[in-house]
C-alpha cells in the first residue's frame, strides 16, 4: 500500500512542489492544509501515516500543532519543515513529538527520504544541520524563551500577533475575552515585551507565525 501523507504549509506553491515529489516517489497525498488548525482537522479525518508540517503557519504554528497531533493521531509520524537552523527550533520540534526536521532549502532533496525514515521509526535531521549535535537537539537542558509559556499562552500569542481582537481570540479558543486579556498580560510579562510590535518581532523570530 502507498504511504499516505498530509501536507501543511501556508504557501500553495510549496505544497504543489512537495506533492509532486511525494507522488512521483509512489506516496499518496491524502490532504493539504494552509494552516495548523486545518492540518489537525485533516489529520483526524484521514489518519495519515506521515504529516509534513511547516513551522510558521497562521492560526496554529507547526510545532504546537505537532504536540496536539501526537495526542490525537499517535500513529502519525511528523516531519517539520523550517527556515530555522538553530538548535532551539530543532529541540522544540523533537520535544513536541516530531520525528524529523528539514530545512526548507533542502526539502526537495530529502523530503522522500525523511518520510520513509520516520515511518520506519527512525529520527531524521536535515543534512544541512549536521553541525547540531543530535543528542543535544533532542534533549536540550537549555530552556528557550518559549519554554516559559504554557501551550495556551503560546496560542494566544500567535493569535494576537496575527491581528485578532480579544473577542475574536475568545471565540476561536473557547475562552472569555477577559481570560484572553489575562493570558496576554501574563505572556507579555514573561517575555518582557511591552507592546504588540514587540510581540510580532518575537513571534517571527521564534517561528510562531509567518513573516508576511
Amino acid at each position: 500500500m502507498k504511504i499516505r501523507v498530509l501536507l501543511a504549509d501556508d504557501h500553495a506553491v510549496v505544497r504543489y512542489g512537495l506533492r509532486a515529489l511525494l507522488e512521483l516517489s509512489g506516496m499518496q497525498v491524502v490532504g493539504e492544509a494552509g494552516d495548523g488548525r486545518e492540518a489537525l482537522r485533516l489529520a483526524e479525518e484521514y489518519q495519515p501515516e506521515v504529516a509534513i508540517l511547516d513551522v510558521a503557519m497562521p492560526g496554529l504554528n507547526g510545532i504546537d500543532a505537532t504536540a496536539v497531533l501526537r495526542e490525537r493521531c499517535p500513529r502519525t509520524r511528523i516531519v517539520i519543515l523550517s527556515m530555522h537552523s538553530d538548535a532551539e527550533h530543532v529541540h522544540r520540534a523533537f520535544a513536541a513529538g516530531a520525528s524529523g526536521y528539514l530545512l526548507k532549502g533542502s526539502a526537495s532533496d530529502e523530503i522522500v527520504a525523511a518520510a520513509r525514515a520516520v515511518l520506519q521509526g527512525r529520527r531524521y535531521l536535515s543534512r544541512e544541520l549536521a553541525h547540531i549535535d543530535r543528542a543535544r537537539a533532542e534533549r536540550s537542558d537549555e530552556p528557550g524563551p518559549l519554554d516559559s509559556l504554557s501551550a495556551r499562552e503560546r496560542q494566544v500569542l500567535q493569535l494576537v500577533v496575527e491581528g485578532h481582537s480579544s473577542a475574536g481570540i475568545a471565540a476561536l479558543v473557547n475562552l472569555s475575552p477577559k481570560s484572553v486579556d489575562t493570558y496576554r498580560s501574563r505572556l507579555m510579562k514573561k517575555l518582557r515585551v511591552s507592546d504588540v510590535p514587540g510581540l510580532v518581532k518575537f513571534a517571527i523570530q521564534h517561528g510562531l507565525t509567518p513573516a508576511e
